[in-house]
């Protein structure tokens, strides 16, 4: 793994996370857009090097909402860049880590994605991600 991209984080309302965050860390996000295929809209801000990605879900059956039923609003997931993304896949998998997909798809911040299945991450949700470039 390269370095950590980003947070994300499950909020229950974007604009009102978006007003939270930017007083929190002084700065604004830096780009909002919904991904259509996860159900999620989703805001960026830029500290230091790293990424935080806030996520809200735009219906009632996408993961974010069933992750904020479940638990609430918080850390949801940690995301790594990964070169390339599909060799990293199969290193993990040879490895005994569970994927949630067998390719990546098309993720928020012109990013390939995939996530670790929790159960064999100690229970953290991991992305794993590379520039779509």
């Amino acid at each position: 793994m390269n370095k950590l991209e980003h947070i994300g984080i499950a909020v229950k309302n974007l604009e009102e996370s978006n007003r939270l965050f930017s007083r929190l860390l002084g700065t604004d996000p830096y780009k909002t857009e919904i991904v259509e295929r996860e159900g999620v809209k989703t805001s960026f801000f830029k500290v230091g090097d790293i990424k935080i990605e806030l996520l809200e879900a735009t219906h009632s059956d996408s993961p974010i909402a069933r992750f904020i039923e479940k638990k609430g609003e918080g850390v949801h997931h940690l995301a790594f860049d990964v070169q390339p993304i599909e060799e990293k896949m199969e290193n993990l998998k040879s490895e005994g880590f569970g994927l949630l997909a067998d390719t990546p798809k098309p993720g928020a911040d012109n990013k390939k994605i995939v996530f670790l299945h929790p159960k064999t991450t100690n229970s953290v949700l991991v992305e794993l991600c590379q520039d779509r470039g």
